[in-house]
Order: C-alpha cells, then structure tokens, then sequence
C-alpha cells in the first residue's frame, strides 16, 4: 500500500532522531529528568524506540501499532520538554520561548501520528 509521502517524512524524522541518539548521546543525557534512573539505558532505548517505530511506520500491519507508540512515546517525552523549562542547566542552552514552544509542538506531532489512523 502507497501512504502520502509525508507519511514517509514522518517515519524518516523519527528514524533520523532515534539515530541521534546513538552518535550524540552527550546531547540527551545532558536534558534527562534527574529522578529518571538509568540515563544511558533510557537515552539508548529511546533512540531504539523511534528508529523501530519510523520503521513500522513504513509496514502496513505494523503501522497502527506504530502510531499508538509513538503517540505514547511523545507523551512520555512531554516530562522531557517540561524539565528542561525547570533550569537553565537542563534548559541545554536553548531560549526559554524556545522550550515553550516545544510544549505545543509535542501535541501538534502526537495529532499528526493520530491523523494517519485513518490511512
């Protein structure tokens, strides 16, 4: 089955960022929620978590499951978004409107996983 191609920009930008995870893992580590155990072990099952949903993304039978998971995985990151407005330190550098805006943006991909349960 052909999906729309942003199907397909979806699935590559979860891969792409799942990949992040692997060649700048010093970049995760540093915005972890502090009473989160294992740092490491979570930033490299996150980054496995996106790579393995984009792709299921990109198979029929898997793609619905896909879309539950990534819709439950951006929820989980919502804490993620929401530490980093705590400090500056966490904030990793970034504007504060910046991580405020982040917020929404978390909800508008959470919407465009869910729009695809329909294909």
């Amino acid at each position: 089955m052909a999906y729309p191609w942003h199907l397909y920009l979806m699935a590559a930008m979860y891969v792409f960022a799942g990949i992040m995870h692997f060649i700048k893992p010093k970049m995760y580590l540093r915005i972890m929620p502090k009473y989160l155990p294992k740092h490491k072990l979570l930033v490299l099952l996150s980054g496995m978590a996106e790579v393995g949903l984009g792709i299921a993304l990109c198979i029929p039978v898997l793609k619905n499951i896909a879309i539950y998971g990534i819709i439950v995985m951006l929820a989980i990151f919502l804490m993620v978004h929401f530490y980093m407005l705590s400090s500056k330190k966490a904030s990793a550098g970034l504007a504060v409107w910046i991580l405020i805006l982040r917020i929404p943006l978390q909800f508008g991909l959470i919407y465009w996983a869910y729009w695809y349960l329909k294909f």
